[in-house]
């Protein structure tokens, strides 16, 4: 492989001086994998400088291998055509269960389930799921399932949903998994798109102790898919649902019909593993592909250096197997490495805001993975009730999906860590298929709000937005992109290569563009300024909204905060803020608004502080919990004509309240500004 286009990152450890800086704790740098920021340095100096060898001795030191592979890497960004361990064969399904059986761990947790009422819990070792697994497989074999057929899973929380994920790959049929709170046409949409012919779903799901009625929304999708040839019905609730004659089975009635053995395929490492339908910026979703070995080997790799894992952790990825960070890190990562990995099916708040601690204290959970989301919903409660829970078991902090902002980052720590244990704040993507850049808590110093230095392997550059060009050193600002494959990378949108080669590799030539924002500060680290699209240019001044935001909610009283831009007569663009309050504040006092200005000013500048402000409980979010900020730009530049698919939102009647408000706000402000005149 030809030689990076750049010099590898050159960092220096700041000092406490220079920049409001966390060490990793000394017991944690006493366990972990790589417990000194030299040795950071060291292996990742190596895995550019002498990329095969790094790579090949991760692979065969992670995986088993079937038949060995013949070559480490091959390809580039530029012709799309990147592959890793070619000609290598393994199954992800055997990596992640029969392996560890065979090596006598068979009575070992594999998975450790805890259902929407904290009273439900299951734990299945690695022999059960690898029954389990197998009877699935033959199941779907029954049903006509073939090595390269597509299998959409539409599921809840629960173990079967890992069972059948693992099942599919252990018969070569690439899942597609669709976010078990999608609407009936979102779900046909990615089944047509995916070309899947078999379909796995529950007859309900159960989150916040509401139930979702998932076997109604699959049969409205499935009314418009005349080519899904079954329908395979887990029973997760016992509710009386319609079963549709030939075309749905009933899980249990089907796995019981089978015997607990079956083969694994011999797949290619460029094999599809999975494809995960995304948002794209056209609106239509892109389904990103996964291949067997790269995917499963980075996978393993980030959860084990990241999160730190070692025989006796249980791992906890909070997040949903409908998104990318339950892939990873809830199955594919932690399994491969013989963890005990825990599912959640509920949320934080239910049934009261200690849900988290709570867990942590019954299962003595080592490492805890949540979104800032979520941690700022929990800021709004007193910290006295989560103190009152044991969270002396965790040894891990993780934070996933946006930039956590330092007043979150030392709350976090605070809370959940009694400022004893590291915090990793992971920056990736879908497409990535893991972590790009991330600290490891035994070795990196961390910065709040910073995702700090680059995984293994990884290369970042800094490029000037308009040219394209490397701008090198530190202090710098432009857009993140990374100059070489790397073994997670997605290969592909499934059927359209032509639009992944147009999304991700032909804005910079010869670079994957992220489509984000960075700043690499002057010690070599990090931040995520926000995507692209949402840099906003006021008078000149390109302004992050992830800065802005950030500001925001380092006022008292703010719970969350989205910042957008929009038109502007004088300056081109100006900010408009959206911002919920914390549980008791009063919203409607002047001084509240006033502070949320001070704030932007002291943070960022006085060209930062938004033209306006709306105070309102109600944010557009997805039910995996993200702020849809897409629907707030259209709102304040009102351009509610279009809004587009609203299918994903938690309660889309959010929209309608925040049209009313923000055209109240605007309504106002104009009639300010024509008394002025």
């Amino acid at each position: 492989m030809a030689e990076p286009s750049a010099s590898p990152v050159v960092v220096t450890v700041p000092h406490q001086a220079e920049a409001e800086l966390f060490p990793p704790p000394e017991q944690s740098a006493k366990r972990a994998h790589v417990s000194s920021f030299a040795q950071y340095q060291s292996m990742y100096a190596r895995s550019l400088s002498d990329s095969d060898a790094f790579w090949r001795e991760q692979a065969l030191a992670t995986l088993d291998w079937f038949v060995p592979f013949t070559s480490v890497q091959s390809g580039s960004f530029e012709k799309g055509d990147v592959a890793w361990f070619l000609n290598g064969r393994l199954n992800a399904s055997y990596n992640c269960v029969d392996r560890h059986v065979a090596a006598g761990r068979g009575n070992k947790v594999a998975l450790l389930w805890e259902g929407d009422e904290p009273s439900e819990v299951q734990k299945i070792t690695y022999s059960e799921l690898l029954e389990q697994v197998c009877k699935c497989a033959n199941a779907l074999k029954r049903m006509g399932v073939r090595k390269g057929d597509s299998v959409c899973i539409y599921m809840p929380m629960v173990p079967a949903a890992a069972v059948a994920m693992l099942a599919c790959a252990r018969l070569g049929a690439p899942h597609s998994i669709v976010f078990a709170g999608f609407s009936a046409d979102a779900l046909r949409d990615r089944i047509v798109d995916g070309h899947c012919r078999f379909v796995i779903t529950a007859d309900e799901g159960r989150r916040g102790g509401k139930t979702i009625p998932l076997k109604a929304t699959t049969d409205a999708a499935l009314a418009q898919c005349p080519d899904v040839k079954h329908c395979l019905v887990y029973a997760h609730t016992g509710a009386d649902v319609h079963m549709h004659p030939v075309r749905d089975i009933a899980w249990k009635a089907a796995l019981d019909a089978e015997r607990g053995y079956a083969p694994c395929e011999y797949m290619d490492s460029e094999d599809t593993l999975f494809m995960l339908f995304t948002s794209g910026s056209t609106g239509k979703p892109k389904g990103i592909t996964h291949s067997t070995g790269g995917y499963l080997l980075y996978a393993a790799l980030t959860t084990k250096y990241v999160f730190d894992i070692h025989e006796d952790d249980i791992h906890c990825c909070a997040a949903d197997i409908g998104w990318v960070t339950g892939h990873s890190y809830i199955i594919y990562g932690p399994l491969a490495l013989g963890a005990t990995t825990f599912m959640f099916e509920s949320t934080p708040l239910y049934p009261d805001h200690n849900r988290y601690w709570q867990m942590v204290q019954r299962h003595k959970l080592t490492t805890l993975y949540t979104a800032p989301t979520a941690l700022r919903a929990l800021m709004r409660y007193p910290t006295e009730d989560a103190k009152r829970c044991d969270r002396s078991s965790l040894r891990v902090l993780g934070s996933v999906g946006e930039p956590i902002n330092p007043e979150v980052f030392k709350w976090y720590a605070d809370v959940a860590g009694d400022n004893k244990i590291p915090i990793c704040d992971t920056y990736w993507q879908t497409e990535t298929g893991g972590h790009v850049l991330t600290p490891l808590p035994g070795a990196t110093p961390t910065k709040p709000g910073s995702a700090t230095l680059p995984f293994f392997g990884i290369e970042p550059v800094v490029l000037s937005a308009d040219k394209g060009e490397v701008i090198s050193g530190n202090d710098v600002e432009g857009v993140l992109a990374l100059a070489r494959p790397f073994p997670g990378l997605a290969r592909s949108i499934y059927g359209d290569h032509q639009r992944y080669l147009l999304t991700y590799m032909t804005a910079y030539k010869g670079y994957y563009f992220t489509g984000d924002g960075v700043r690499r500060d002057k010690d070599g680290y990090y931040w995520i300024t926000g995507r692209v699209d949402d840099v906003v240019n006021v008078s000149g001044h390109r302004i992050g909204s992830a800065e802005v935001e950030s500001a925001l909610v380092t006022c008292p009283g703010v719970a969350e905060a989205a910042v957008v831009g929009m038109p502007h007569d004088l300056k081109g663009q100006c900010l408009f803020a959206y911002v919920s309050p914390k549980i008791g504040q009063d919203a409607a006092n002047p001084a509240f608004i006033k502070a949320l200005s001070l704030a932007v000013r002291a943070e960022v500048g006085g060209f930062a502080v938004p033209d306006h402000v709306l105070v309102t409980s109600a944010l557009p979010k997805t039910r995996s919990g993200k702020i849809m900020r897409r629907l707030l730009r259209k709102i304040a530049c009102r351009e509610t004509d279009s809004l587009g698919d609203t299918s994903t939102l938690a309660d889309e009647s959010v929209v309608q309240t925040l049209i009313t408000q923000v055209n109240a706000v605007l309504d106002a402000a104009e009639a300010k500004a024509k008394a002025r005149k």
